[in-house]
């Protein structure tokens, strides 16, 4: 198991080969220029409107390759959402431990403080208003920017709705202080740490004691994560954390699978569009996103409505796809499946036949739609001949006749 994650990691960082802007910008708060890399979706060219989450990752010269390897690798499967992704360098005469510097009480100062300010008020601004960015944010760090990245949670409106902490370096005090603020967050917060058994020893002991600590908080604001990895280092860790970090930030995102299928939509009584309703809904307030319903997830919820015989959420389905896919025949096909499925034919037939005129989607295309057709003129024919067949009327009932046995003649 262990070989094939790092296999995938190195597929991941192979596929990302491809040239990406660099930029630099000057910081008043720092007195220098600072560099960072940019990876734009494929999909950032060819709208106008579209924006994106934005994952700022400390660490950047060697944090970003994996990371922009598994977006890659999970948008190609639509289990990931399409990321802008900025990578500071910091990697360079002992830039990351001046970057970091904070007091005993674990808050920032000096030159620390100066790149905490950097960060809130110099590079977020001037990536905003260089490109489409959602108010989705993730942070992400390793070793001592992971732990300093957690100052950003000690605003009132943190800047950041993602945090992914790997082999955390804390400072003092920030074991308890980070619970108190997720405690009170009030918007909803996506917060992943790991480490390893092989980690660094001091690094590990407060690694534990923010898991116990954050485990206590009761707020349904915050979803967390904590994996400890077997047999990994403070350096291999980042390998097995970056994938299980950002589909754990991201699952909610995801199309409905297999176990979802079958642990919640179809167990449920009633409500399966309303599920999907409320499933996007989720990813719109989460992610600040404005997200279509994938065509898979309203055939998930088609299969459940048959496999649980409720044929009148047909009729609130094609409601629902008439809005998301208005050119598409899906809605008239989800007409058709409602009146087909409650006995009227002709009305289906109806149905089925509006679809001619609207645009194939997915693999519902016109001659399946010929098919479905078909089978309705057949069905409606069908329950004609039977309505015009006469019933039997009733008779009285005699007793048969007895069969005359022949004469026989006595010896």
């Amino acid at each position: 198991m262990r070989s094939l994650v790092f296999f995938i990691a190195l597929f991941c960082c192979l596929s990302a080969t491809a040239q990406r802007p660099r930029d630099t910008i000057f910081s008043a708060k720092l007195n220098a220029d600072r560099t960072f890399t940019v990876s734009l979706p494929l999909s950032y060219g060819q709208t106008k409107d579209k924006k994106y989450p934005l994952l700022l990752l400390l660490d950047g010269e060697y944090l970003f390759d994996i990371f922009d390897g598994n977006f890659a690798f999970g948008n190609y499967w639509d289990d990931l959402p399409e990321v802008i992704i900025v990578g500071i360098d910091q990697n360079k005469e002992n830039q990351r431990e001046a970057d970091c510097m904070m007091n005993q009480e674990g808050l920032p100062e000096e030159t620390g403080a100066a790149f905490f300010e950097f960060i809130g008020a110099e590079l977020l601004p001037a990536l905003e208003k260089q490109y489409r960015l959602s108010p989705f944010r993730i942070i992400a760090g390793h070793n001592i920017t992971a732990g300093f990245m957690n100052l950003f949670l000690y605003k009132e409106d943190p800047l950041f709705s993602g945090y992914i902490s790997m082999g955390a370096e804390f400072g003092e005090q920030m074991m308890e202080r980070i619970p108190v603020m997720l405690k009170t967050a009030k918007k909803p917060i996506f917060y992943y740490h790991s480490s390893a058994d092989g980690d660094l020893k001091h690094n590990l002991k407060g690694i534990q004691t923010l898991d116990g600590n954050i485990k206590t908080i009761l707020n349904s604001n915050i979803n967390y994560r904590y994996d400890e990895f077997k047999g990994a280092s403070h350096y291999s860790l980042v390998a097995y954390s970056v994938p299980n970090a950002i589909y754990h930030i991201f699952s909610s995102y995801q199309p409905i699978s297999k176990t979802e299928f079958d642990e919640k939509l179809v167990k449920l009584e009633s409500g399966y569009v309303d599920y999907l309703v409320k499933k996007y809904e989720t990813i719109n307030k989460a992610y600040g996103a404005k997200m279509a319903i994938r065509i898979t997830d309203f055939k998930a919820v088609e299969a459940a409505i048959l496999k649980n015989k409720a044929y009148a959420e047909f009729e609130k389905l094609a409601a629902l796809s008439r809005k998301a896919y208005p050119k598409s025949m899906l809605s008239a096909y989800h007409m058709g499946m409602f009146y087909e499925k409650t006995g009227d034919f002709k009305k289906a037939l109806k149905a089925y036949q509006a679809g001619f005129s609207l645009d194939a989607i997915g693999d519902l295309t016109k001659d399946f739609i010929v098919e479905k057709v078909e089978e309705m003129k057949q069905g409606a024919s069908a329950k004609k001949a039977a309505a015009a067949e006469p019933e039997p009327t009733p008779t009285e009932t005699t007793e048969p006749a007895k069969e005359e046995q022949p004469a026989t003649e006595k010896p």
